[in-house]
């Protein structure tokens, strides 16, 4: 284990009768990372998370957080703070007393005064001091899931597990809730680990997302490297958008649309492959002798979609800056090819 490393998942198995929810997974946190878990359901993420907090015995696999094997130690004695995607606030308390609820359970108690001095900070710290005296049903969603997020760090966890915390809220609030969260996990610099369905979330506030299949880890690497130079093609299609056309490989390059472009390791060689090209790397300019005629055109704020049936008769869709997009709209003629950017290529067929 590196210095940097304070959490260490090894070799995790767990078979439920015949389906493999971990099958070998392995994966290291440094000190006050944000790693999020991100992949389809049934991959494992939660299971993950679950075998770390305490909640899920292992087949095989071992734990370790701060230098110490946790693998058989209990729940309640490994120090983590956990928020679920139910917000489990226990209803007849205050927003401050079930902030102050873990620390009434610490083997040690927590004086009174010492218990509401740390409520009353946590609050203040996700911009819920003047709700400390609301009742769970007298707050938001959005509110809800701020006073489970003060409740787990209330008791200054080694590690922060956040399960979906973000799921249920809608699309605003969620936006919001997840910029805050990697706010007070900066400010406070605590060690988390991140699982969510949700691409944009994970990719926006993570330090590394890892991608996730049958049990096991297919790429785990910075937000920006995983989206631009994906290791396979399941982490190309399932990371993002990407139309996947058709053309010729050789020399590390491919030619689509026209264009020839490098690509990226772990690709096809030779022979016909599959580009997976983002909407993004496809260059879009109106022309009477273009090669491709706008099918439709979607209007998305700082940027516009663009359907587009190419002359040779292949579909592809075109993201582009909605300023670039003026005046092209559906039956616009249109000359395409793509950017200069390496692409992931997977076997035809």
């Amino acid at each position: 284990m590196s210095s940097s490393t304070y959490v260490q998942l090894v070799d995790l198995a767990k078979h439920f009768g015949k389906v493999r929810a971990l099958d070998g997974l392995s994966l290291d946190i440094a000190q006050g990372e944000l790693v999020a878990l991100l992949g389809p359901s049934g991959c494992g993420k939660t299971t993950a998370l679950r075998a770390l907090a305490g909640l899920q015995e292992l087949d095989r696999g071992q734990l370790i957080v701060d230098g110490k094997d946790v693998t058989f130690q209990n729940a309640n004695k490994r120090g983590m703070g956990m928020v679920f995607q139910a917000y489990s606030l226990f209803p007849h308390m205050t927003a401050r007393e079930n902030v102050e609820y873990g620390l009434k359970l610490k083997a040690h108690k927590t004086a009174s005064d010492k218990r509401k001095a740390r409520s009353a900070e946590l609050l203040e710290l996700v911009g819920l001091s003047t709700h400390a005296n609301h009742y769970p049903h007298q707050l938001s969603g959005g509110q809800q899931q701020r006073v489970a997020l003060a409740r787990a760090l209330a008791i200054s966890p080694k590690v922060l597990l956040l399960d979906e915390p973000l799921s249920a809220l809608d699309a605003k609030v969620r936006t919001q809730l997840r910029e805050e969260i990697r706010r007070i996990q900066l400010e406070l610099g605590t060690t988390t680990l991140f699982v969510t369905h949700d691409q944009e979330e994970a990719l926006s506030i993570a330090d590394r997302v890892g991608v996730m299949r049958n049990g096991q880890l297919e790429q785990i690497a910075a937000p920006a490297e995983l989206y631009d130079r994906p290791k396979t093609s399941f982490v190309a299609e399932f990371v993002g958008l990407t139309n996947p056309i058709s053309g010729k490989v050789s020399g590390g390059s491919i030619e689509v649309l026209g264009s020839i472009v490098k690509t990226l390791p772990g690709s096809v060689t030779t022979g016909t492959g599959i580009a997976l090209v983002r909407p993004e790397s496809i260059d879009v300019v109106a022309s009477k002798s273009g090669n491709a005629t706008v099918f439709a055109a979607s209007f998305l704020g700082a940027s516009c979609r663009l359907t587009i049936n190419m002359n040779d008769g292949t579909h592809v869709t075109a993201q582009l800056p909605s300023s670039e997009a003026a005046g092209i709209g559906a039956g616009s003629t249109v000359a395409v090819s793509l950017l200069d950017m390496p692409v992931f290529v997977k076997a035809a067929g």
